[in-house]
């Protein structure tokens, strides 16, 4: 008996032991979640007080904005950046009520900025282009370009993405950094555009009379401006027809009407006039052998 006594005395030791320290210890935890609360409760009203006030601070950013003519793209830009600026203070702000020290704080954002800057390396670079395009503004909302091969309509520029819509009404994402590095052309920049086409006829037309015609249609359309002066010339002689380049410029916005109703009308007026425009063809001559 005993050595049973004897045995169960050191398991129950270490058993009051190992209880007496989880007590211990969920009683500490319980004393210092305790004395935390106030600053929890603290924290807490402020980071939802703090969001409200970054969602008014930025209607009332985009409000002015507005008021100031702003284009839309910058304007959708530039909000995008604030409000995530104001987020990172806003974090700052709770750690600090939570008694994080602030050079615990710049230490936490400095490696989490680092390890996002090395896994995100392309939403950098895409950072980066949307601040060139607000800056150096190649285009505008509103404005038709072409930007890596894809022509549309600028709808706005984000923190990270170029949003076009295309004329078949397909909405594009293109990345800020591909878009600061590609070729642009801004096809409304300008308040005129020329429109640039040729025309054949065949050899046996007249060509003067050919390029008077067209000369005549565009000097009656007042959709035809007058300065700089149009071009109607020969360009070429082909294998089968003589090529007339017709040069002519119009307001942008009727630049895409007034193209086909040039080759539309020009057709109409050769056909009338009895000019041809001629089809690729192939004249095969056959000689005969003489028998001797």
């Amino acid at each position: 008996m005993e050595n049973a006594t004897t045995q169960a005395d050191p398991v129950a030791s270490a058993f009051q032991e190992q209880a007496d320290k989880t007590s211990s210890f969920l009683n500490t935890a319980g004393d210092k979640l305790v004395k935390a609360i106030p600053a929890l409760i603290t924290a807490a009203i402020v980071l939802i007080i703090g969001l409200l006030l970054v969602k008014l601070m930025s209607f009332i950013i985009n409000k002015a904005m507005r008021r100031s003519n702003v284009n839309e793209a910058a304007r959708s830009f530039l909000v995008s950046f604030i409000r995530i600026v104001l987020y990172l203070v806003l974090a700052a702000i709770v750690l600090s009520l939570l008694k994080v020290p602030m050079s615990s704080i710049v230490t936490i954002f400095g490696a989490v900025g680092l390890a996002i800057s090395l896994a995100l390396q392309n939403c950098l670079s895409n950072l980066a282009g949307g601040f060139i395009i607000l800056f150096s503004k190649p285009f505008s909302a509103g404005d038709v370009v072409e930007v890596d091969g894809t022509v549309g309509t600028v709808r706005s520029i984000s923190v990270l993405y170029t949003q076009l819509v295309t004329f078949d009404s397909k909405t594009v994402l293109i990345p800020n950094g591909k878009v600061s590095d590609a070729k642009i052309i801004n096809y409304t920049d300008t308040p005129s555009r020329r429109i640039e086409l040729t025309f054949d006829i065949s050899y046996d037309s007249d060509y003067s009379v050919a390029r008077a015609l067209i000369l005549s249609y565009i000097s009656e359309n007042n959709k035809f401006q007058k300065s700089p002066e149009p071009i109607v010339r020969m360009s070429g002689h082909k294998s089968s027809s003589v090529a007339i380049d017709v040069f002519v410029w119009v307001r942008n916005d009727d630049y895409m009407e007034m193209r086909y109703t040039l080759i539309e009308a020009i057709k109409e007026i050769f056909d009338s006039h009895g000019i041809k425009i001629p089809y690729d063809q192939l004249d095969v001559h056959i000689k005969e052998r003489k028998e001797s």
